[in-house]
């Protein structure tokens, strides 16, 4: 494996997202920390506990995942796009330098920005409400598994937008939406059967679910069945990314 390759993009990636740390960090920073004090303070001190746990502690795995994910697709279409926009794409096609380390590299830098907000974000929310971790390890592998997996997806979103305007599309009429409606900020127990039973078609019920569960031992979904969805979809992003490089797809002109 060439570590040289991989390493020279990772850190250029870094470097890049050091210099705009008040869009990478201050602004999800701001966001969540007002979900915290609308829907945790205002909202959730008129609202009963959720399976013991109170609303505001409840939400706060939903908002990590909201940032996460958000963060993921952001940063991984964005470091692939801009490459493809100006040119440089083929300097990095021609380099002695496999598939595989390309995305490694790409999707490595993005992933670590997403988990640094993540825990960065987890530190906020310990600021207004009390809350414990009862699977930490749990709680760091589903951190990292959701961002290497939505950090996959965004890659491929960056390599098929050829403008801004479709770098944007997806994760704002879609991926935001199915967010909000994944549990984020409430239990899909509470909602009626008919809609309980659409929800469950939507996969980032079981990352929400799934990272509920490494802080309070309890979730909407299976703990085992969260996790073989979201290794699926990982799988899936990979198997799509393979295919992209093997054809050229939106890479070569």
């Amino acid at each position: 494996m060439n570590l040289h390759a991989v390493r020279s993009i990772y850190v250029f990636e870094l470097s890049r997202w050091f210099r705009t740390l008040s869009q990478s960090i201050l602004a999800p920073v701001i966001s969540t920390s007002l979900y915290f004090v609308v829907f945790g303070s205002a909202i959730g001190s008129r609202m009963t506990a959720i399976n013991g746990v109170s609303y505001g502690a409840f939400i706060v795995p939903g908002l990590m995942m909201l940032a996460v994910l958000t963060e993921s697709l952001s940063n991984a279409s964005f470091g692939i796009f801009m490459p493809k926009w100006n040119g440089t794409i083929y300097e990095v096609l021609s380099a002695p330098i496999s598939w595989f380390e390309v995305v490694l590299g790409y999707v490595g830098a993005a992933a670590s920005k997403s988990i640094i907000l993540g825990m960065i974000i987890l530190a906020t929310a310990r600021l207004f409400v009390p809350f414990e971790i009862a699977h930490p390890v749990w709680m760091a592998s589903f951190l990292v598994l959701t961002a290497v997996s939505f950090c996959l997806f965004g890659f491929i979103i960056g390599v098929w937008a050829d403008n801004f305007e479709k770098l944007q599309v997806v994760p704002l009429l879609i991926i935001t939406p199915l967010t909000f409606l994944g549990g984020s900020f409430y239990s899909i127990n509470m909602l009626p059967p008919l809609w309980r039973q659409l929800t469950l078609f939507n996969p980032v019920v079981y990352l929400v679910s799934g990272f509920r569960w490494s802080f309070y031992g309890h979730s909407d979904v299976g703990i085992g069945f969260s996790l073989a969805v979201t290794l699926v979809f990982t799988a899936l992003c990979s198997a799509v990314i393979w295919w992209i490089f093997r054809t050229g797809y939106r890479l070569r002109a």
